[in-house]
């Protein structure tokens, strides 16, 4: 989900350092402009929003807290004194938001009158925001909350996402421009389209549908989501199912307010809806939950709480945990209440995105199974980056290693084509094989990739890939294979049996993907 100020863009904000400049200069003599104090800045750009600072010198030097909105109180790391001239001195120190992949950014802390001015950038956001000295009032409001996080126990399961989860989400076609009637139009147009019929049953709203928190707590959506519960009952109505989106972080990726804070109430809230699949994005919270124990202990408290929600209300709730596929997510997502965990960052609409994600970062095959999948990101069939046959790769890929298949396009607008891809039925049958066994490449060579995947009924599918860009000739040897010599095999993209000892033009960036018999 390629968001505002992330790297989830090529990543989501995941990582942070930051390099600030202020004025002071520190040579073992006093100090030039004295920084050292309280400071409140005013108006600060929405990302990251910093709130106030603490600078303070003692023998051991300078040391300082900043405060962001989202990223709570972070320290500034190694804090120290450059320059000079007739502008002041400045102040030069670095802040991680649990990230390491972003390099440092550049800002500056300036002496301005009796108070302090910070420029420069941080991501894509730029930043110019001046400081006044606090008062100890001013300081105490803008405190930011901690909150602790349960000890380490195992969540029961919720029976749900027997295979692998079908559906659409919002984010990759339309991002933050989401709202209440495209929800219901989508939903509609995956009826009218027999989509509904041949598994997309999730309709899931990404980010952008978060309003206030009234006085209760209760998190409202915004003015594009007028209600809520009429939506799920609309979504309901049609045989299909409603998902939503949160982070664990005070906010979302695109800004919006996160479940910090506020896990147990949301998670009631979304089951009072009606809501039955939540995406849960790691985004600010990377800042607070940035070791293997934190992270799992922040995914381990909302998958209770959407446990006791939909014990409440009688309506489970499928859990999707997307962090990145940090701290090998597989292999405990399940025991903290998980359905599908997110394997990588953020696919994008280009095959060189996609075949990086599914050939070589689609999670360790083991941990996938019955009510528990990896996920290597939403689908972008449809969406005009790829040719049909990248698109055909794309889809091969996840149905082989039985990747969950949420849909991303407009489906109120598909070609025959995109149709024809999404609604692949026996292309369909290989990714929700009950077996829940994830395929696994046994041949690469020369561009060439020859991937197997056991079905249920002992017949195995098998892709033959081509991601050089030039047309190549491949036939399988079954025998090596374990399949015999003369299986019976048909071709699930050509919708025909084929000859086993037939050779194949697979296209550039292609694939034949086929189900052998032995």
């Amino acid at each position: 989900m390629t968001k505002r100020f992330l790297g989830h863009a090529p990543g989501r904000v995941l990582g942070l350092v930051l390099a600030v400049l202020a004025g002071v200069l520190l040579t073992g003599q006093a100090l030039g402009a004295d920084l050292t104090g309280d400071w409140v800045f005013q108006a600060a750009p929405s990302f990251p929003r910093f709130t106030k600072m603490v600078i303070r010198h003692d023998a051991d030097g300078l040391r300082g807290t900043i405060t962001s909105e989202w990223y709570g109180d972070l320290p500034m790391l190694d804090l120290k004194a450059v320059g000079g001239g007739p502008a002041g001195e400045r102040l030069v120190f670095h802040i991680d938001n649990g990230n390491p992949k972003l390099k440092p950014l550049d800002l500056t802390l300036s002496p301005d009158g009796a108070g302090v001015r910070l420029t420069g950038q941080v991501w894509y956001e730029k930043q110019e925001a001046s400081a006044h000295r606090a008062t100890a009032a001013e300081m105490a409001a803008l405190a930011f909350p901690t909150y602790p996080l349960p000890a380490p126990a195992y969540v029961p399961g919720n029976g749900l996402a027997r295979t692998p989860p079908m559906g659409w989400s919002s984010w990759n076609k339309f991002a933050e421009a989401i709202d209440d009637k495209t929800v219901r139009e989508i939903a509609d147009a995956l009826v009218r389209s027999g989509l509904r019929d041949a598994g997309y049953v999730y309709v899931n709203i990404d980010d952008g549908w978060q309003g206030d928190r009234g006085p209760d707590g209760v998190l409202r959506p915004n003015a594009k989501f007028p209600d809520m519960k009429a939506l799920a009952d609309y979504v309901h109505a049609r045989g299909l199912k409603l998902g939503i989106y949160s982070s664990p972080g005070p906010k979302t990726c695109a800004g919006y307010a996160g479940s910090y804070g506020h896990v147990e109430q949301d998670a009631r809230t979304w089951a009072e809806w009606g809501v039955d699949y939540l995406k849960y994005d790691l985004c600010s919270g990377e800042g607070f939950y940035h070791t293997a124990e934190t992270v799992r202990a922040v995914y381990q408290q909302m998958g209770a709480a959407l446990v006791a929600a939909g014990a409440a209300t009688g309506r489970p709730i499928v859990y999707s945990l997307c962090e990145y596929g940090r701290f090998d997510v597989g292999a405990w997502g399940r025991e903290v209440g998980g359905n599908l965990w997110r394997t990588t960052g953020d696919i994008e609409d280009s095959y060189a995105s996609m075949a990086a994600i599914g050939f070589d970062k689609n999670g360790v095959p083991h941990h996938t199974g019955p009510g528990g999948w990896n996920d290597p990101d939403m689908l972008e069939v449809g969406n005009g980056g790829m040719t049909t046959e990248e698109y055909r790769t794309h889809i091969s890929l996840w149905a082989l290693t039985a990747a969950p298949l949420l849909m991303g396009n407009d489906a109120r607008s598909m070609t025959p084509d995109t149709l024809a891809l999404l609604g692949n039925g026996e292309v369909i049958a290989i990714d929700q094989d009950p077996l829940g066994r994830q395929g696994l490449p046994v041949l690469k060579r020369d561009g060439m990739e020859i991937w197997t995947r056991p079905l249920a009924d002992g017949s195995v599918a098998v892709g033959l890939f081509n991601r050089t860009d030039t047309p190549v000739t491949l036939s399988a040897d079954w025998s090596a294979l374990g399949l015999g010599d003369h299986p019976r095999v048909r071709d699930l993209w050509a919708h025909r049996s084929v000859a086993p000892d037939a050779a194949r033009t697979v296209p550039a960036h292609g694939v034949a993907l086929l189900r052998v018999k032995p």
